[in-house]
């Protein structure tokens, strides 16, 4: 009698270690194919407002540690950044470069000048927000 319980418990925990290695598997296998399934799926964007790109253009722009925030504003008028304030060149570039890489944004209007010098004049925003309309 005893052996048959030690067979019985050794059949049984055979059948659980099977049980797991195959759920693992599964798992293993699953994850890849709904990786690749995603990717294949075309995804649809929605329109954001103009605060949220506003939000998401500050994120990238001044992402690096020493970026000079407390000079730069950041405004979005109908999908167009307009960067206003004080920076030297590199920043300007830089700035100008970034805010071009988030999505939703379609254009630039790039106002920053060196401190000491005169602030560059903009077109008044209503135009703007004309000229980009979709």
């Amino acid at each position: 009698m005893r052996t048959a319980y030690i067979a019985f418990g050794a059949a049984a925990a055979g059948a659980i270690a099977t049980g797991y290695f195959n759920r693992n598997k599964a798992r293993r296998l699953v994850g890849p194919a709904k990786g690749m399934a995603h990717n294949v799926i075309p995804r649809r964007h929605e329109e954001m407002d103009d605060q949220t790109l506003a939000d998401r253009v500050r994120s990238e722009i001044f992402r690096a540690p020493d970026a000079p925030k407390g000079d730069v504003s950041v405004d979005v008028q109908a999908g167009v950044v307009y960067l206003r304030g004080t920076a030297d060149e590199a920043w300007t570039e830089r700035f100008a470069k970034e805010a071009r890489k988030v999505q939703g944004i379609t254009g630039v209007k790039n106002l920053l000048h060196l401190p000491g010098t005169p602030t560059p004049a903009a077109e008044p925003r209503s135009l703007a927000s004309e000229q980009f309309k979709r």
